[in-house]
């Protein structure tokens, strides 16, 4: 308390009055991050799965780069074209003439960075993604691999 201005002192006591103190509060996050680790894994676990099934339905090329990104790549690229289809289609104007179209551009972007670059990126704007992307992103552009 010392370190607080006089008139900074009463509002700074009130406010830890309302906090636990550092052990208990670490105990009871310790306790929490597992349950939230478990969830979390379970999460991943079945966000890969669906991404792999999707890869294999819609014939996506296997991503490529660092190990340790690989799985959320496809899982940030299943997401992204998922949420395409839905706005452009779905709810949008295209037909499906149009999306088989992008969809031969999502095919050649495989680079799993790009997909985990994009990962925040609303499903309409994809198209402008797709035109942006460079030849770092598109090893080949043979579209029968």
């Amino acid at each position: 308390m010392s370190s607080r201005s006089a008139d900074q002192r009463a509002g700074y006591a009130r406010w830890l009055a309302a906090r636990q103190c550092t052990d208990c509060w670490r105990a009871d996050h310790q306790a929490d991050a597992a349950s939230t680790a478990e969830w979390l894994a379970a999460k991943r676990a079945d966000e890969q799965a669906a991404a792999a099934d999707w890869a294999t339905q819609f014939d996506m090329p296997p991503l490529e780069g660092p190990e340790k990104i690989l799985g959320w790549g496809e899982r940030t690229r299943h997401q992204l074209v998922t949420r395409a289809y839905a706005a452009l289609v779905t709810e949008g104007t295209w037909d499906e003439a149009d999306w088989a179209q992008w969809e031969e551009q999502v095919r050649l972007l495989t680079r799993a960075g790009w997909w985990v670059d994009q990962r925040e990126a609303e499903g309409t704007d994809l198209p402008e993604l797709l035109e942006a992307a460079d030849d770092r992103d598109r090893p080949t552009e043979n579209p029968f691999r």
